[in-house]
């Protein structure tokens, strides 16, 4: 059981605190929600208190963990091959995991992939949910403000060399 201010991660999301626990009617039925408040866009999202083990939610990474996905954003890029469509389904099938190390690395592969060549529309949109998805958990990992979170993400895939 979930409590308010539990921070928690939810996958293809990101990181957000349990600001509070509603009942709500959907087609008749009544049911208990988890209200999850999201530290980027303000945005709130709504989880059935029942489907909680299915939909992979999880607890923020500790602090500790913090140095693992630095180390993931420093790796070289794997090198992009296949169809734009295939690596598409790729990286989105390593999103759905939820592991922040996952998600570390797909949004350096993207990013460093764009600065190189631009990635395709498809591609940057998921480029930007994978870095959101990893700065929200960060924030909540670090104690830090978002702004604070992405000049730190930034900053080490600055200085990350792209050799392949």
């Amino acid at each position: 059981m979930l409590n308010i201010g539990d921070k928690v991660v939810y996958p293809m999301h990101g990181a957000g605190v349990i600001a509070g626990i509603e009942d709500c009617e959907v087609l008749g039925e009544g049911k208990s929600y988890y209200i999850l408040q999201m530290p980027m866009g303000n945005m709130k999202v709504m989880i059935p208190t029942d489907n909680v083990d299915n939909i992979g939610l999880r607890d923020v990474i500790p602090e500790e963990a913090v140095d693992k996905v630095r180390d993931v954003l420093k790796e070289k890029p794997e090198k992009a091959s296949g169809s734009w469509n295939k690596r598409f389904h790729a990286n989105l099938d390593r999103m759905k995991s939820g592991d922040i190390c996952d998600v570390a690395a797909v949004a350096r592969n993207l990013i460093l992939q764009d600065r190189q060549r631009k990635v395709s529309s498809g591609e940057r949109r998921l480029m930007d949910l994978a870095r959101q998805i990893l700065v929200s958990e960060l924030v909540y990992a670090c104690n830090k403000t978002p702004d604070e979170m992405s000049g730190w993400v930034d900053g080490i895939l600055a200085g990350n060399d792209c050799a392949h």
